[in-house]
């Protein structure tokens, strides 16, 4: 004598639905999501390390390629040794021993309340700003400073665009510069990764004689000469203000003026 439908358990009347029945379809449904992003999360997490050290490789090859010593095909750690890491309080232009450099996340910090601070003159669009950063000395055989590489970051029309800067030794010649991480349009703002566009950097000038910030990135040579400008992004406007914008910040009072004054002070 058949079973009767209501002595059947939960599973029996499960099994017993057709194929292609919404509670089975579902079930199937809701398995295979769970069962793949259980993959993609183990995935994830067993690749986390992995991409922290290409994290940081990439990083260091953008370091030594402002400074002007990347060598495709070199031990890229082994090359990054030369350069000195230093945590800098922005407020004073002075190092200090707060933080381990090797260890110290700058983007971290910059979220923080603890260590940073809420801007209200904001004209690089960053919101908060850290009030330590890595800064990178490189230094001659003799011990001399040779050129200091600088981290800058600020918002151009799509995203937020951060790179480096690198000084020469008198804390105003421009050496380089260039962007490693930034969501802008390509062929457009996203020229800024264009080698001839970043070739304009090298031998241009921050400051007057006098301390006044001039370096600035337009369309046309501004009144104070060649050796402050650098041509604007073709058909990028949004992104050639986000530039200028932050490479002012980063270069003025409110960033890196103090350091830079030390350093031209010769107390670096």
């Amino acid at each position: 004598m058949p079973e009767d439908k209501e002595n059947k358990g939960f599973i029996r009347r499960f099994l017993d639905l057709p194929v292609d029945s919404v509670p089975k379809t579902i079930f199937v449904a809701v398995s295979i999501c769970l069962g793949a992003s259980m993959v993609v999360s183990a995935a994830a997490v067993s690749l986390r390390p992995l991409q922290e050290v290409n994290k940081l490789k990439d990083k260091q090859i953008n370091i030594l390629q402002v400074a002007g010593l990347y060598e495709p095909g070199s031990n890229v750690a082994e090359a990054f040794e030369v350069f000195e890491p230093q945590v800098l309080e922005i407020a004073t232009g002075k190092f200090t021993d707060k933080f381990d450099p090797a260890t110290f996340d700058d983007r971290a910090a910059a979220d923080d309340p603890e260590t940073s601070i809420a801007l209200t003159d904001d004209p690089a669009s960053i919101g908060r700003q850290s009030k330590y950063v890595t800064v990178y000395l490189l230094r001659n055989d003799d011990g001399s400073l040779d050129k200091v590489i600088l981290p800058i970051h600020g918002y151009g029309l799509w995203s937020t665009l951060y790179g480096f800067i690198a000084l020469e030794e008198n804390g105003n010649d421009i050496f380089g510069l260039q962007f490693y991480s930034h969501g802008e349009t390509p062929g457009l703002g996203a020229e800024v990764d264009n080698p001839r566009w970043k070739s304009q950097w090298n031998g241009k000038k921050l400051s007057d004689d006098s301390g006044d910030l001039l370096i600035t990135v337009a369309k046309t040579v501004p009144p104070e000469g060649e050796e402050y400008h650098v041509d604007a992004l073709a058909g990028a406007t949004l992104t050639t203000v986000g530039v200028d914008n932050l490479v002012r910040f980063w270069m003025g009072e409110a960033g890196f003026a103090p350091f830079l004054e030390n350093l031209k002070a010769g107390e670096i």
